[in-house]
């Protein structure tokens, strides 16, 4: 027998993921032309879909692979927000200008409050976070120059004059309000693609193993030299960076903006924990499984007031109890398929040949 030897390397992908990047890239491609054919409806539809999947994803690295459970992610999606409109109305920049400024503004918020954030542990941490939300709140709400507690709204004719909807209303032949719409659901398009792709780049990159490393157990993680306070500091600000973007995106869509909308734990923090638990916590896939879910529930549901938010509560109770690790881990318990897979699997090394004539059994 002699042995030949191919080279060991390392896999991520699979049969499954090679065939869902190519039906994800033609999904991409019809979104991107979709504002030629559906209602303006169906745009905002698809517009709060990508939205509340970017703070999903975003929330879900946080939470399912760093081990962080915020229930104060509102600050950054109000001071996204809020930023933004501090651009707009006082410096007079253009909306898309501003969704930048506000990112980065999220992000430096994130630095302060990561610094008491992080002396917390557990369910203190989450609380905590909540808190700092709040004092946020509330501090936003004495702005006097951007309506102080009853909110303010942006000047007349500032998402139809923003930098590229005159350019897709000539192309298309829309009015500029139409036109505004579309710009805003290419950008959360976009933000939505640009996120989920951070995320997975991430996971599969160095950074990953030691962000895995530190949520499975973060002493053994440092005893092999992994820097946790580091590497939960990045996902953090990475996180407010992402959060921060996507509230300034949803408040420049709604033009109106208030301390309690912009800060509403129930819109921002409450459904994004009930998409990806219901979806599946620590996995890429979950999120996008359970904001779909969460739309055709809030469809079914609406004209059901209050006991909308109680279906929600008791069809997550469900889901955890019979389903810890959401629908789509369900579904991969059973099927083993990965659409995303971060897992590395070591592949090559020598392989045995049978020598002509040599004896076999």
């Amino acid at each position: 027998m002699d042995a030949s030897h191919t080279p060991w390397r390392v896999e991520t992908r699979t049969n499954a993921s090679r065939a869902f990047a190519m039906a994800a890239a033609i999904v991409v491609v019809l979104g991107l032309v979709a504002p030629l054919f559906i209602s303006r409806g169906l745009l905002r539809d698809l517009f709060f879909i990508l939205t509340m999947l970017t703070l999903a994803q975003s929330w879900n690295l946080l939470a399912g692979y760093a081990g962080l459970v915020s229930v104060g992610q509102q600050a950054f999606v109000g001071f996204g927000a809020y930023a933004m409109f501090a651009c707009v109305i006082l410096l007079g920049l253009d909306p898309l200008v501003s969704i930048l400024i506000a990112g980065i503004a999220a992000a430096l918020l994130a630095i302060p409050t990561g610094f008491f954030a992080f002396r917390l542990q557990g369910a203190y941490f989450a609380i905590g976070t909540w808190v700092i939300a709040e004092v946020v709140r509330l501090l936003l709400a004495q702005w006097k120059a951007l309506g102080g507690g009853t909110g303010t709204s942006l000047p007349s004719g500032t998402t139809r004059d923003m930098f590229g909807v005159k350019a897709v209303g000539d192309l298309f032949g829309m009015r500029a309000a139409q036109a505004a719409d579309v710009v805003c659901y290419w950008l959360a398009l976009a933000l939505a693609v640009a996120t989920i792709g951070f995320v997975y780049r991430l996971l599969r990159s160095r950074q990953g193993l030691a962000l895995a490393a530190v949520r499975d157990n973060q002493e053994a993680a440092r005893s092999v030299g992994v820097d946790a306070r580091r590497v939960k500091t990045y996902v953090y600000l990475a996180t407010a960076f992402i959060t921060g973007l996507t509230g300034a995106l949803i408040y420049v869509q709604k033009a109106r903006i208030s301390p309690d909308a912009a800060f509403s734990v129930i819109d921002w923090t409450a459904y994004v924990i009930f998409i990806v638990v219901i979806g599946g916590i620590g996995t890429i896939e979950g999120p996008i499984v359970g904001v779909i879910v969460f739309l055709l529930l809030q469809n079914m549901l609406a004209d059901y007031g209050s006991w909308y938010l109680l279906v929600l509560g008791l069809i997550g109770i469900a889901i955890m109890l019979f389903a810890p690790r959401g629908l789509w881990g369900l579904f991969t318990e059973r099927t083993g398929i990965q659409f995303f897979p971060v897992r590395r699997a070591l592949r090559g090394g020598p392989t045995r040949i049978a020598t002509k004539g040599a004896p076999h059994g």
